[in-house]
């Protein structure tokens, strides 16, 4: 009997440990664009559903199709360039904006682009771009930035009824490379913050609900430098609820000589301390992000489904100086501003330099995939549960595209916080459908949507691994 018994607790074990090795093993991406037929290219690229079929496509200088999960195709022979989209004319297809060719492309029922003029503009070389209804009149309006030898660093370019555009704001003398824009105040409107690149610090422009723009960024401490340094070498920044508790935080990369000067500022995190602190912000420093000196594009996701924020971070350069390997770096996060190098578990140690980093489900499996360096890395599964949600404004109130929108998912004490945002790093999209990783959670959950307007909208008993559909004001589906 005793023996039995043994044996019994030996299989009960046996079969924990394996159950606790398939939860904890390593999420694994896999190289499928030969075989998906998708030619990337090297540039910024952006994720949306362009033919409104339930698959997200994919612009990378030209727009690519995607067909059911399996391979892309060319849509026509138009190429965009890299660009940023959303629905600007509330048509219910989405558009794009190509920061760099500066022209704007209007979706014809998901079947070809469109030019669309534009008013004279300045002479402005953009490194990127970001749609957000500035004025809150339901039309989302676009921000662009300027790097060096450009006339502007800041251009603003307000939406007039989905017919066209009025340049309302050209100005400044910045380096400017990254620009991404959150409500991290809850105020109903969006701000924008702008990565400037040359020790330049960097801006952040808090809107007053009616676009009215004030730079703010050494009032909430996301220059992102230190002592003795005006600002730094940024490149990309993203936005992003690090430690779930509802508020988005910011990550800021940095470029970073070591060149007998000292060292220069380093990548960061910036903590949203909340409304009781004026949401200002804690500057971390790096959490766990080692240096390396060419740090370039950042973008965040939560690769293995597990509840926390994950940063993908890509680099200038292959080797810089003194002869040191510098490649794109996968963090995984533990949830509490902490991150570690898993780039060699994940199977994407040794990519070559890039400014490409932006996530999409392109599958439809439930978990996000990668593209960078040319690259579409699909993710070959995680464990955890999760749930995907589609936003859609009614053109009239809140803009088709949902932009600005924040959603969150109460799990215990963590609050799972994610927005709808056209824009992050330098000049990339990630995919404008929402992704939440559930981590261990069963069960239903209920969802409390914060739209543009700040009206809440929640939606209960929401079925998990699945994709959820929420129109303004309406029951999900």
């Amino acid at each position: 009997m005793y023996a039995i018994r043994a044996a019994s607790l030996f299989v009960c074990l046996l079969l924990l440990a394996e159950t606790a090795n398939a939860q904890d093993s390593p999420v694994v991406y896999k190289d499928v664009s030969e075989s998906a037929g998708l030619q990337l290219g090297g540039g910024a690229v952006c994720w949306s559903d362009f033919d409104n079929d339930g698959w997200v496509d994919v612009c990378a200088g030209a727009v690519w199709k995607n067909n059911q999960g399996k391979s892309f195709t060319r849509l026509g022979e138009l190429a965009p360039g890299s660009a940023v989209a959303a629905d600007f004319d509330n048509d219910g297809f989405v558009d794009l904006f190509s920061w760099s060719s500066m022209k704007l492309f209007r979706n014809d029922g998901g079947k070809e682009f469109v030019e669309v003029p534009l008013p004279a503009l300045p002479r402005i070389g953009s490194r990127g771009a970001v749609w957000a209804d500035l004025n809150n009149d339901a039309f989302v309006d676009l921000f662009v930035g300027g790097y060096e030898g450009s006339e502007q660093s800041l251009l603003v370019l307000i939406n007039e009824g989905g017919k066209s555009f009025r340049i309302e704001r050209s100005e400044g003398n910045h380096a400017t490379r990254g620009v991404t824009a959150c409500d991290f105040d809850r105020d109903g409107d969006v701000d924008v913050y702008v990565s400037n690149y040359r020790l330049q610090p960097n801006l952040l422009w808090l809107n007053d609900g009616k676009g009215g723009l004030k730079e703010v960024a050494g009032e909430y401490g996301v220059i992102a430098t230190k002592p003795g340094f005006g600002g730094g070498h940024s490149i990309g920044a993203s936005w992003g609820d690090f430690n779930s508790d509802g508020l988005i935080d910011l990550f800021a990369g940095n470029f970073a000589h070591v060149d007998g000067r000292g060292d220069q500022p380093k990548s960061r995190f910036l903590k949203n301390l909340g409304e009781e602190k004026g949401f200002k912000f804690e500057d971390l420093g790096p959490c766990g992000v080692h240096y390396q000196e060419s740090y370039a594009s950042t973008s965040v996701a939560d690769y293995d489904n597990d509840g926390n924020l994950d940063l993908f971070f890509t680099t200038v350069y292959g080797v810089a100086s003194f002869g040191r390997r510098n490649n794109s770096v996968l963090f995984r996060s533990d949830g509490e501003f902490a991150v570690k190098d898993v780039t060699a578990a994940a199977n994407l140690a040794g990519l070559p330099p890039t400014y490409q980093s932006a996530w999409a489900d392109y599958d439809n499996d439930g978990d996000l995939d990668l593209t960078a360096a040319g690259k579409l890395f699909q993710n070959q599964g995680a464990s955890h549960a999760w749930l995907k949600m589609r936003l859609n404004g009614d053109g009239k109130t809140i803009n088709r595209s949902a932009i600005g929108a924040q959603v969150r998912v109460k799990l215990g004490d963590k609050t799972v916080t994610r927005q709808v945002e056209a824009g992050t790093g330098e000049g990339n999209q990630s995919d404008l459908t929402l992704h939440f990783g559930l981590g261990d959670h069963k069960g239903p959950v209920s969802v409390e949507i914060q739209w543009p307007n700040r009206s809440l909208q929640t939606v209960t008993d929401v079925e998990t691994n699945r994709l959820l559909t929420v129109d303004y004001m309406k029951s999900g589906s």
